[in-house]
């Protein structure tokens, strides 16, 4: 009964994608296209981890659903333009999880997730025909954020035993880099000082790889800290009556100390 459910719902949310897709369904949807859905699905990713920081089940199964549309809505274009069918992604990824887990699925035996992960490495060259990359480094996607892709990087370098021995020599890093920033300020030049800060903030990615803290997450986490935190210096400016400008800064960061200890 319960896949039943599960087959009807999948089919209705094929059936409502073709329809918004029709000649006279949705205009908004029909001018989509792959390319102009790639901001909307990078949104979408991180409102659904933003959900599960929150850990709101309700709120999770919203933003999940979201992302089950952009993904079913992105394969039925191809399949418009008969590129591939949204049976055959589906059929795809079941292969392959299939595939890449020969210890669950067949006759295998492993030790632990670290030889798990050889196996599926070995596997996409061996079985998939996959050409080997040149460097350990080509395996990681050049579309990804510049954030996400520093991590990777720092990941496939780390495996390759290109790695701190201790955590005082990632934070010593990180120091270091904190004063070639101040040196850069100092003389004023503008293209050091970007060498020097993108410098800086690849060493606090690899911090964050180091303590296993997700950077991206962690940012995010950050950020809605921040907006939290404005906002209640923004509602307290109000009710003082005073304005949010620069003459006022000591006025704000009084309700800044406030809001954190909140």
């Amino acid at each position: 009964m319960e896949n039943e459910k599960l087959t009807a719902a999948f089919q209705g949310l094929y059936n409502t994608v073709a329809r918004l897709r029709a000649p006279d369904g949705c205009p908004w949807d029909r001018e989509q296209s792959p390319a102009s859905l790639r901001g909307d699905l990078i949104e979408e990713t991180y409102e659904c981890i933003e959900a599960i920081d929150e850990k709101e089940s309700g709120h999770i199964r919203e933003e999940l659903g979201d992302l089950f549309l952009l993904v079913t809505m992105l394969s039925y274009m191809h399949e418009q333009e008969n590129s591939f069918s949204v049976a055959e992604v589906l059929e795809g990824i079941t292969e392959k999880l299939i595939r890449r887990h020969p210890h669950v699925f067949g006759e295998v035996k492993v030790k632990d997730s670290a030889e798990v992960l050889q196996n599926w490495s070995r596997i996409k060259v061996e079985q998939e025909g996959r050409k080997p990359k040149d460097s350990l480094l080509d395996e990681v996607s050049a579309g990804l954020p510049p954030l996400a892709r520093a991590y990777k990087l720092q990941k496939k370098a780390a495996k390759a035993g290109f790695d701190w021995p201790d955590l005082a020599g990632v934070i010593g890093k990180l120091e270091e880099e904190e004063t070639e920033v101040k040196e850069a300020a100092a003389a004023g030049d503008a293209e050091k000082i970007e060498e020097e800060l993108g410098d800086l903030l690849f060493s606090a990615v690899n911090l964050c790889r180091y303590l296993k803290i997700e950077p991206t997450v962690a940012l995010q986490r950050t950020n809605n800290k921040f907006i939290k935190r404005f906002k209640y210096v923004e509602q307290e400016m109000k009710k003082a009556g005073e304005t949010m400008e620069k003459g006022n800064l000591a006025v704000m960061d009084k309700y800044w100390e406030e809001a954190k200890k909140l």
